[in-house]
């Protein structure tokens, strides 16, 4: 080795991993060289590890590091995961663009941070190409410790990148001896007193809750230096702090089993202390716990008291810390939410609005003393999950006025949220807002849907020139509003829709040359933010709101295109897991309430089917290890409640199929087969090897099962429908030699139906896929495409702007469906957003996490362009093709950090180029293979334009 590439060698491992590795043989000479040269490199890496100065400014990787998230969420606060995921983005557009190595840095402030003063944790330099699900390896977390990270990587050539920008995540309470706060409540129900009803005492069937005002005084004596508050409920919360509001988020702490978990959130209210004088005040709500849900007409399922817990920290200059929490001091008082619940509506007074209620200056002599209660059973954690938001803002679109002095506004979608309302007129005016997401023939609202949900805000004016108000502890699933009371006639801007859901960030766009599937795309989305509230519900409007299993299950793959649900998911599955029963049945709902049902076929198959693919979708090892006892604590469900194997014919069966039976014991021993090789894939993936190969032999053993009980010779399933051919083949339930077979009499019942479908809520969530597996993309298009009943385009033709529960939901002939079951906001229709990205635009991964992707579009008659792009953990993905005179085009972009296989539609005698050159000459692309229809490629990241033109 030359002297100058072993003084390189040395200098470069000693500032990046601060030692200098053996370089093999010196002389005298050279050892006197490079001991002084190595000199130079200790003062230089050590200025750059204590701020003094970056090494090697000059030479900068220019990939960027972005997009830092800490479990899945961007700064996220009061966690109590003490060995965090953390994951990043690499933006870096060159060809072959890749990590090869990375360093966290994570910092107990952001000063330290700055200066490179990793004193929590410095992996350095870490030889991986992973930028997610990297755990947290420092010094052990406690209560309360911010922790302050950057990363930078090393790039294909082995030059560091700058550091990102810097995050924070901060330790909750991790202690119960932190959790100082008592749990405290009003001294009565929440029926305020100004209700007539209330007074009388009447049926409290029809009663409905409203809120209680709890306040509390302290007093700060010195600089505050840093202040967080902690809190939750049962019930629905919402925080001021001196007259301000420090709670932005809606519905907190969300929906939980109440009777086992409930969550408590965490905010930074530094900037709301004063010295001195201060007033903390809380509005509390029934929310879940105690307010109407479901189809019950009782309330109370959780408990009839809501109950509040807060602490509020302060840290002082001195360092000490002063603690504000609930307790007996506490003082309540009604406010002017008379009402408030989700399905009846929110009601308000204006009137006995008491502006400095959570002020220092109130007189609350008044007010009576709290309870502390003493009987909560539910163990208090950090939420895991996203808040729930207000995230966008509808104007109206028209205004009718079907019978005088009732408004119907027309927000042009229908959408989950509640309305704005801007109004002037005399006190005591009452202004009432009803919902719906249909008119009826005669331009009225169509609110027989709604069953029992009275689904009614009211406003009751001050009296004080301009008056804007919005509810805060309800909403509803609409399109139009009907406004009665109104004083004077309404101008558009009286009414603003607020559209609200769980913070799930946009994944997936679509855009196509069909604009009917443009708007099926659209509706998918929509019907996804209204239903992604707290838990994933089946509707947002009706007397129902459940977290329907068998719903989430179908639609969840499909919803990991749309947007970023991993956080969500990651609480829900434990809503999931604490409504699984004795015996190992997952639930028909999660939280497991109203609907008490367990062990449902397809449903509660979602206690396997939602884990994996979190799995599948985020390299989510950590989810399985979390859910897997659960998972076969349900596999030995199912052995124990079969006959041979065979699943009982109960349960609820392909969900609303059209005109097609599927038999009920058919689609349940489908779903045990392929929840036993879920598992066993869980297994596999936890490197559980013999767990892996019983749940494998399980798997086979009710495969072989179902093809004697269910299979004729001739390849017929029981019950001939199109649901029960595409479960036999999507979970290989077949012999290889009858799966053509099958596929033929699946293809036959759809054209003895004039190409349409007759699947139902599961069926439909695996046909489409199916169909292009097994060479039927054509007719997946013809499927698609379709505008006539039943089909998607048919809804749509029909004025649709989001997913409807039934396929006839409602039709020219017969009207609107039985309203017992008429949803036009349910989701489970819209799995075939999976089909649109997965195969018409291509994009899939290989292997978890999409840290490989394949691309491989399915193009098919009736579209002639397709833009899809992606945003999966690893980075955007782009496909999008056009189709030409001779040929079609596809410009693809494979994110930084990530290989690609890529199949271009093309027969063996296509011409194919990539950036204007023949594959030959192509250096970052490798022709595997050629298959029937496509030219199988190994590609890098980088972006790419091929042209595929056809031979003639």
């Amino acid at each position: 080795m030359k002297l100058t590439s072993k003084l390189t060698s040395c200098c470069r491992n000693m500032m990046e991993n601060g030692f200098c590795l053996e370089i093999g043989p010196m002389n005298r000479l050279e050892r006197l060289l490079i001991t002084n040269v190595v000199g130079i490199a200790v003062l230089l890496t050590s200025s750059a590890r204590w701020g003094w100065g970056e090494v090697d400014q000059q030479n900068v990787s220019p990939a960027r590091v972005e997009q830092l998230r800490c479990e899945y969420r961007v700064n996220p606060l009061g966690i109590d995961v003490t060995k965090p995921r953390l994951s990043w983005i690499i933006k870096d557009a060159r060809r072959g663009a890749r990590q090869t190595a990375y360093q966290v840095l994570v910092a107990s402030s952001a000063e330290r941070l700055s200066r490179n003063e990793a004193d929590l944790w410095d992996s350095g330099r870490v030889e991986s190409s992973l930028t997610n699900q990297i755990e947290y390896g420092g010094r052990p977390l406690t209560s309360r410790t911010e922790c302050h990270w950057k990363v930078r990587i090393w790039d294909a050539d082995g030059i560091a990148s700058e550091y990102s920008p810097p995050a924070v995540w901060t330790m909750g309470l991790l202690e119960d001896a932190d959790r100082q706060a008592n749990w405290i409540q009003a001294p009565t129900l929440l029926y305020h007193p100004a209700l007539p009803e209330n007074a009388s005492h009447e049926d409290p069937v029809k009663r409905i809750l409203g809120a209680a005002l709890f306040r509390t005084e302290f007093n700060v004596r010195q600089p505050v230096r840093k202040a967080t508050l902690y809190a939750s409920a049962l019930g629905l919360f919402d925080v001021e702090l001196n007259g301000k509001d420090a709670v932005p988020d809606l519905f907190p702490p969300g929906w939980t089993d109440y009777n086992k978990r409930v969550y408590y959130n965490t905010y930074d209210v530094t900037g709301m202390i004063r010295d001195g004088e201060n007033a903390i005040g809380a509005t509390l709500t029934p929310g879940w716990y105690a307010g109407h849900i479901g189809w019950h007409k009782d309330a109370f399922l959780y408990g009839k008291n809501p109950k509040l817990w807060l602490q509020l920290e302060l840290e002082l200059a001195d360092g000490s810390r002063q603690v504000v929490v609930t307790d007996d001091t506490w003082k309540t008082a009604f406010g002017p939410e008379l009402e408030a619940e989700f399905l009846a509506g929110e009601t308000y007074d204006a009137r006995l609005r008491l502006l400095d209620w959570s002020e220092p200056t109130l007189d609350d002599r008044e007010w009576k003393s709290v309870v502390v209660a003493s009987d909560v059973p539910a163990r208090l954690e950090s939420q895991p999950g996203v808040p729930v938001l207000i995230t966008g803002e509808l104007t109206t679109q028209a205004i009718t006025e079907p019978k005088p002095g009732v408004f119907i506004f027309d927000l042009g979608q229908n959408f989950a949220g509640f309305a704005r309302l801007k109004v002037q007129g005399p006190a005591g005016t009452r202004v009432q807002m009803r919902f719906a997401e249909v008119l009826n023939p005669d331009g009225t609202i169509y609110t027989t849907n709604l069953r029992s949900a009275r689904a009614t805000d009211t406003y009751i004016l001050a009296g004080q020139g301009v008056e804007m108000w919005q509810p805060r502890f309800t909403f509803h699933g609409f399109r139009y509003v009907e406004v009665t009371g109104y004083p004077g006639r309404p101008e558009k801007d009286a009414i603003t829709g607020l559209a609200v859901n769980s913070e799930i960030p946009a994944a997936g766009s679509f855009t196509c040359s069909s604009p009917m599937v443009n708007q099926l795309f659209q509706d998918i989305l929509w019907t996804q933010r209204a239903n992604f509230i707290s838990v994933p519900t089946d509707c947002p409007q009706r007397d129902e709101r459940l977290g329907w299993m068998g719903d989430a299950q179908v639609f969840i793959r499909t919803a990991t295109y749309d947007a970023d649900v991993a956080a969500f998911f990651t609480k829900w599955l434990r809503d999931v897991e604490d409504a699984q029963g004795p015996e190992g049945d997952f639930p028909d709902v999660a939280p497991r309430i109203v609907a008490m049902g367990g062990g449902t076929a397809a449903w509660a198959d979602a206690g396997t089917i939602c884990p994996w693919t979190i799995h599948h979708v985020y390299a989510d090892r950590r989810v399985l290890e979390e859910h897997f006892d659960a998972m076969e604590r349900w596999v030995k469900y199912c052995r124990a409640h079969s006959q041979n194997l065979l699943r009982p014919a109960e349960g609820y069966g392909d969900w609303l199929s059209i005109n097609a039976e599927t038999p009920k014991d058919v689609l349940a021993t489908a779903f045990f087969a392929q929840s036993a090789r879920l598992t066993a894939d869980a297994a596999e993936a936890l490197g559980l090897e013999e767990k892996a190969a019983e749940y494998r032999r399980i798997y086979e053993d009710v495969r072989r099962a179902f093809q004697q009980a269910y299979v004729s010779p001739d390849g017929r399933i029981k019950g001939d429908t199109q649901t029960c051919y595409v479960l036999a083949l999507r979970f290989d339930l077949l012999p290889e030699d009858l799966r053509e077979k099958a596929v033929q009499y699946l293809v036959d019942d759809i054209a003895q139906r004039q190409n349409h479908l007759s699947t139902g809520f599961v069926g439909t969530a695996y046909l489409m896929t199916t169909l292009s597996d097994f060479g039927q993309t054509g007719l997946a298009y013809r499927l698609l495409l379709n505008d006539t009943f039943p089909s998607w385009g048919f809804s749509i033709k029909h004025g649709a702007t989001s997913i409807w529960e039934r396929w006839d939901g409602w039709t020219p002939e017969k009207g609107f469906q039985d309203p017992g079951m008429n949803s036009f906001a349910h989701y489970a229709f819209g799995a075939v957003g999976q089909w649109l990205f997965q195969y018409v635009a291509g994009i899939h991964t290989d292997g978890p996490g999409y840290r490989k992707i394949v691309l491989r579009p399915h193009l098919g008659d009736g579209l002639d362009f397709v833009n899809a792009h992606y945003r999966s953990i690893c980075g955007e993905i782009v496909s999008e093709w056009r189709k030409d005179g001779d040929g079609w085009s596809w410009h693809v972009i494979v994110p930084a950090n990530v290989a690609a296989t890529i199949c271009v539609p093309a027969k063996t005698d296509d011409t194919i180029t990539v950036d204007g050159q023949t594959l030959e000459n192509a250096s970052v692309i490798q022709v595997v293979r050629q298959e029937a229809n496509y030219r199988v490629l190994s590609a890098v990241a980088g972006e790419y334009q091929f042209r595929v033109s056809r031979a003639k």
